[in-house]
């Protein structure tokens, strides 16, 4: 028989002297990191790092073993100073990292899609060489002129699924562990002339993830459908959304997944991005006429129009990325990334 898992129970508030006295649930931030001794995790606490005690090689092991570990490293006592360390990303690899496109309204419309007549996700997949993590240096490749920035709330699940499952918002939290922050880095002068969502999306560093992993408990589940996104290039505004406005919500969206793909602990659900990126789609009209031209022409068209557009990120651009709750009590943190020359 398993012992009932600790996911879910109240935790006493510490230094309280009533030993029944409870404390209001918060989300807990999971950090990984390296301080000279190995890749190391610890729970996130203001400006310090409380290590927990056993050492998880995986993000699946942390999941699977380390529940009671994380929930008693604040009440130890031990502390690590957050500039002391090298943070790490909070995903290892290997894993599967599966991607929503178009999930945002506004992003939908931008594309000339209608979000209301919408009646399926549109899935792909980035190889998970393409994880790193906040404050990572990535380079752009050298044929590569137009990188495009994708800031999305990412979903880590918590268990395995090998057959269809239908969710709901309240077996959410029975098959999502953490959520974290993402950047789904493009190429889109891979991804749409060569038609190749794969390759586009998975160089090297082009998914930034973290920087840590932030746990909510079961009641706090509901905050997912409202967390305010925010990404800058060098101090500029570039997108700005909320969940609010996430066309297919999570346990929709893992449902409609389960149905065709398989899912380990420590998998990775990005849930698309907000309008703002560097990429302009023509109107419908213009797309209409662009497609009687010959594929070259075409494709060279929207190459010159694209190259236009100062938006696209080169070396020395500086990429923020936000993702947290209006009132602060759910804060993913802030991600760091920086682009280089090959």
């Amino acid at each position: 028989m398993h012992a009932k898992p600790l996911y879910g129970q109240q935790k006493s508030r510490p230094g309280s002297g009533n030993a029944m006295a409870m404390e209001e649930q918060v989300a807990t931030n999971l950090v990984r990191f390296e301080a000279g001794n190995g890749p190391r995790w610890g729970v996130i606490t203001g400006a310090e790092i409380a290590p927990l005690s056993n050492d998880y090689p995986t993000t699946a092991a942390l999941i699977e073993q380390g529940e009671a570990d994380w929930r008693a490293a604040c009440s130890r006592g031990a502390r690590i100073a957050i500039a002391s360390v090298k943070i790490l990303a909070p995903i290892t690899t290997p894993c599967r990292l599966y991607c929503q496109g178009a999930n945002y309204r506004q992003h939908m419309i931008e594309s000339g899609m209608d979000p209301d007549a919408k009646l399926f996700n549109m899935f792909f997949t980035k190889a998970d060489a393409s994880v790193c993590p906040s404050g990572e240096k990535v380079a752009r490749p050298a044929h590569v002129k137009l990188l495009d920035y994708e800031i999305e709330l990412a979903l880590v699940f918590r268990r395995p699924i090998s057959s269809a499952v239908t969710l709901t918002r309240e077996t959410l939290p029975d098959y999502v562990f953490a959520i974290t922050i993402a950047n789904d880095l493009s190429a889109r002068d891979v991804q749409l002339p060569q038609t190749q969502f794969f390759k586009g999306k998975s160089y090297r560093g082009f998914c930034p993830i973290g920087p840590w992993l932030t746990v909510l408990e079961r009641e706090e589940f509901p905050r997912i459908d409202d967390l305010a996104l925010e990404l800058d290039v060098n101090g500029a505004p570039r997108q700005r959304d909320t969940t609010a406005n996430l066309v297919f919500k999570p346990a929709e969206t893992i449902s409609e997944l389960s149905t065709f793909a398989n899912i380990a602990p420590g998998d990775v659900l990005l849930t698309g991005t907000p309008s703002g990126c560097a990429l302009r789609v023509p109107p419908p009209p213009v797309r209409r006429l662009l497609q009687l031209l010959p594929e070259r022409v075409l494709w060279k068209l929207f190459l010159n129009g694209q190259a236009r557009r100062p938006q696209y990120l080169k070396p020395g651009d500086r990429i923020t990325a936000r993702i947290r709750s209006r009132d602060g009590a759910v804060d993913l943190g802030e991600q760091a990334t920086e682009i280089v020359g090959p």
